[in-house]
């Protein structure tokens, strides 16, 4: 590799200009264009079967017995996984409110909307479960009619214990038990979801463009449910306005639309509303923590914890409905040298809307039990907290948690020190005392945690996917010209991957990144990928991009070799030449590529053109962050500002810095949303009581305070 010149600034985002000048391209912008556009008739109630559908004379109507399509059944290769279909169109029974039970499509979309309101659904009612904690109490109605192994609605059922727990245990000088609980979310992204389905009759192809995060896979979802080869549907994710995780699952409006658009050989668009997604599009979080710490000297040594998560009516493709608790049972113990585990972990149904990965998964929630169990043990104990958390903290590595997951590398406690630096800790009582003096009150937190990113296949098939997400192909090519193409199967939606990408590319290849595109988000085009989601984009995708341009860079080498009559490894690349190392004897690459494939005579054994290809897949790799807040709060009314945020993030490399704070920031802004301000709230009746944004409360720029961000 030659010098990096690239990798480390902070360059702006490429393809920002053409967003910021109204240029890009939305699923909306292709809506125009169809023939036909959808609008889905959903459940006005809870849970009950369905006795009749009618709708308007001549309209085009489609319900469940109109698909030939199977349903949605992602699959966990696991004992305690009881696998639940999810059909395309409610088929004669309805299990929460918003779930699809018919599509009419109208010329216009008004006219669809109208022929919509005139289609009657009818319904016998039940009671809905709508909590986990009586979903699996004995005698519980079943939100799905399957043998449930262990307790009602109950379809994970993971469980961990280190074989010398109970001994353990009792040997512990001091236990601390809290429980904490974590409300649903909803990811909001700004552009909903929306697709358009155009058959073409001259090739008996159809073009899915969709708003979705990992193309490749809902092309073989909706392949494997309707019974068609994958070369029969292209899937193109254009410009995406934000998932944060909530794109990265198949959605059976996508296979209703494929089916539809096909049997009326026709295109057919569907743009969701921002009531629908609230109602519809997949919900996050919601899951209680019951834990105990065991602590001996001063230290946290042991820890149980019983995990519930309120999965709603469905699993979600190709993750499951294990993903929630199954990534909380493996990383609980985040970044303290826990010896001792002991872990239940549950996925119970009910009649809400189904839970699909959101920014995070479990984390989130997982830290706050942690955190908060440290600073409930520091209060009992006496202790200091920063200093109770400094003597649990991981400090050798690798390091083997009692999950089975292995941390390559961490800086838990230089990130902790430096947090301590900051925090001002010194002079926090007078702060105090001023706040009171003001009417006020401040109090300080403090959060230290572990972030597992980069899963590769090895992590997804340890959960029991069926489906395993993981590597990730990048093939690339130099053209005549000595420009650079790169074909990735990763999808980014917002994150400016082409930008870190282009960099990386520009460092191996030693030329600028304005030399260099980026191609994604289209199965015909790019290599079988698993998409963006999970912070594994610049990990993976970036791996296996780093591997595609050294075998790229060998293939320059090999021609430019030739033309200087050296080896290829005396040449290093460098500033748009090929250079002898230790001299200024070299080749312009724009001349190489010209040869390579106009003269390729000249590079005898050795075919024309200039291209590599990379593949990476990685194990999984570890970041870790210390986040200290000031917050006060009135007592008179409780209402809280957040007067002081500091992050000490250690992320590793930064291949664009700017890029990376900017993505800090949004974590910072959610966790904010998360304790302060978003919840899904439903009544006692399965109604969902917060569907706009007059009752469900993203963070704006008055919420989110200064955040003081320092990298290790």
């Amino acid at each position: 590799m030659s010098i990096p010149t690239w990798v480390g600034r902070r360059l702006p985002r490429l393809d920002d200009p053409a967003i910021l000048r109204g240029e890009g391209r939305f699923v909306a912008d292709c809506a125009v264009d169809a023939q036909w556009h959808a609008v889905f008739v959903r459940s006005s109630v809870a849970a009950g079967a369905v006795r009749g559908i009618r709708g308007p004379v001549g309209a085009h109507l489609f319900t469940a017995s109109d698909l030939t399509a199977a349903p949605i059944t992602p699959v966990l290769n696991r004992p305690d996984y009881v696998p639940v279909g999810m059909p395309i169109l409610a088929a004669g029974v309805v299990r929460f409110i918003g779930e699809p039970v018919a599509v009419v499509l109208g010329r216009t979309p008004a006219e669809a909307e109208d022929l919509a309101e005139m289609v009657e659904v009818d319904v016998d009612p039940v009671d809905p479960v709508l909590s986990a904690d009586l979903a699996i109490r004995p005698g519980a109605r079943p939100v799905h009619d399957l043998p449930f192994p262990g307790d009602p609605n109950t379809v994970v059922d993971g469980r961990i214990r280190t074989t010398d727990f109970e001994d353990a245990w009792a040997e512990c000088d001091h236990h601390t038990t809290i429980e904490v609980m974590s409300h649903r979310q909803s990811a909001v992204p700004l552009e909903t979801r929306g697709s358009v389905a155009a058959f073409d009759r001259r090739t008996g192809r159809t073009t899915l463009t969709t708003s979705t995060q990992m193309p490749h896979v809902v092309r073989t979802g909706i392949c494997d449910s309707l019974g068609i080869p994958a070369s029969s549907l292209r899937v193109i994710a254009p410009d995406v306005g934000g998932a944060f995780g909530g794109k990265m699952t198949l959605a059976r409006e996508d296979v209703a639309l494929v089916h539809i658009a096909r049997t009326l050989r026709t295109s057919v668009a569907w743009i969701e509303t921002r009531s629908e997604n609230f109602l519809s599009a997949w919900h996050s979080r919601e899951q209680v923590y019951r834990v105990a710490g065991g602590f001996k000297e001063g230290r946290l040594v042991a820890l149980q914890a019983d995990i519930v998560a309120d999965v709603g009516a469905y699993s979600c493709y190709p993750v499951t409905f294990g993903v929630e608790p199954l990534m909380a049972m493996a990383e609980l113990p985040g970044p303290y040298a826990i010896e001792h585990y002991s872990v239940r972990a549950r996925a119970v149904l009910s009649n809400k809307c189904p839970i699909a990965p959101y920014r995070g998964v479990s984390r989130p929630v997982q830290t706050l039990a942690m955190e908060r169990l440290m600073d409930t043990a520091a209060r009992e104990l006496g202790l200091d907290p920063w200093e109770l958390r400094r003597r649990s903290l991981v400090s050798a590595f690798p390091h083997t948690s009692p999950s089975g997951l292995v941390y390559d590398e961490g800086s838990y406690a230089a990130s902790l020190a430096w947090a301590e630096e900051l925090a001002q800790r010194e002079s926090l009582a007078q702060r105090k005392a001023d706040a009171l003096g003001r009417g006020r009150l401040l109090g300080q937190g403090l959060s230290v945690f572990s972030e597992r990113t980069g899963y590769g296949t090895p992590a997804f098939a340890a959960r029991g996917m069926a489906i395993t997400p993981g590597y990730e192909r990048v093939e690339m090519d130099m053209d005549p010209s000595g420009d650079v193409t790169a074909r990735i199967g990763a999808s980014p939606h917002g994150q400016g991957l082409h930008t870190s990408l282009a960099q990386l590319i520009a460092d191996h290849l030693g030329i600028e990144p304005h030399r260099i595109r980026v191609i994604s988000g289209d199965t015909d085009s790019t290599p079988f990928g698993w998409g963006s989601f999970a912070s594994r984009s610049m990990v993976i995708c970036g791996g296996a991009t780093a591997n595609a341009s050294e075998a790229l860079a060998e293939q320059i080498k090999q021609v430019a070799g030739s033309m200087l009559e050296c080896s290829p490894r005396d040449l290093v690349l460098r500033g748009g030449y090929a250079y002898v190392v230790g001299s200024d004897v070299g080749v312009a690459l724009d001349e190489v590529a010209r040869t390579a494939y106009l003269a390729s005579h000249r590079n005898p054994g050795r075919g024309p053109g200039l291209y590599g290809e990379g593949v990476y897949d990685p194990g999984g790799t570890f970041s870790n962050a210390c986040h200290v807040v000031e917050v006060e709060v009135d007592p008179e009314t409780g209402s809280a500002e957040i007067v002081r945020y500091v992050v000490v993030e250690d992320a590793g490399v930064l291949v664009n810095p700017a890029i990376v704070d900017g993505q800090i920031h949004g974590g910072v802004a959610q966790g904010i949303a998360n304790a302060l301000l978003e919840e899904l709230v439903y009544d006692e009746h399965g109604n969902l009581l917060t569907t706009s944004f007059l009752d469900y409360l993203p963070p704006t720029a008055c919420e989110v305070p200064f955040i003081e961000l320092h990298h290790l």
